[in-house]
């Protein structure tokens, strides 16, 4: 069993991964590289003279590291999104398998519908994809907010979706979907960026659109990979 799920796993999460990897190069990275842009201008007014040699190597130690535009981008970019998507197989199918649901193309395509709920849209209400530059609340707080939205999510999902449970156990669901925005997300005392809304807002969008595809991807690749690999009977 071991085998079969860490075959399937990898190999639909690299075959998902890498047609993710070339959407976003037509999509989500043009305008990764443009809010860069606008990000330049400000850096180079902030950086300290050059006779200041204590404040330049301040500055320099202040700038993350990123790779270099072209190649290095798009193959950092590419192990990134297969990682991803590797990750999003196994948790589709140990969540099946802890359910007991048949894995097959209809049912973990479902599954994967399911997830991309819970782990993309739910928390995204709260939590939209940002583009660099933005304005940004506690780390630690908005990630704490955003595994408590998708746990809860995920839990009502299961318990309003299931027909063998009471109207009852339907109505806490709700409740339990609802209440991570009720309390709401971590959000900064002022909201503030450099990039226009209307790029923050296309990114938004297609951050979303790629990510439901990859769950899509995934749950289409587990689920027609996954018979493949039925262990042959012992003789």
């Amino acid at each position: 069993m071991l085998t079969r799920i860490l075959s399937v796993g990898l190999l639909a999460g690299l075959l998902a991964g890498l047609l993710i990897a070339a959407v976003q190069q037509v999509t989500t990275t043009p305008l990764i590289l443009a809010a860069e842009a606008y990000e330049k201008p400000a850096e180079v007014t902030a950086a300290p003279k050059p006779h200041s040699h204590h404040g330049a190597e301040a500055h320099d130690h202040g700038e993350g590291w990123k790779p270099a535009d072209g190649m290095p981008r798009l193959f950092f970019t590419a192990i990134t999104t297969v990682a991803t998507a590797v990750g999003v197989a196994f948790v589709l199918m140990a969540a099946m398998i802890f359910a007991g649901v048949p894995i097959d193309e209809r049912r973990a395509l479902s599954w994967a519908i399911a997830g991309f709920v819970a782990c993309g849209l739910a928390p995204a209400a709260g939590l939209a994809p940002e583009l660099p530059g933005s304005a940004a609340g506690d780390v630690v707080g908005r990630q704490l907010w955003w595994v408590g939205t998708a746990i809860a999510t995920a839990v009502a999902l299961w318990a309003f979706l299931r027909t063998d449970h009471p109207p009852l156990v339907r109505l806490g669901a709700v409740v339990l979907l609802l209440a991570p925005h009720v309390i709401g997300a971590p959000h900064p005392h002022a909201f503030e960026s450099k990039v226009p809304a209307e790029i923050a807002a296309q990114f938004t969008a297609l951050s979303l659109v790629v990510q439901a595809l990859l769950w899509a991807l995934v749950g289409i690749g587990v689920g027609l990979l996954w018979p493949k690999f039925t262990p042959k009977p012992a003789n």
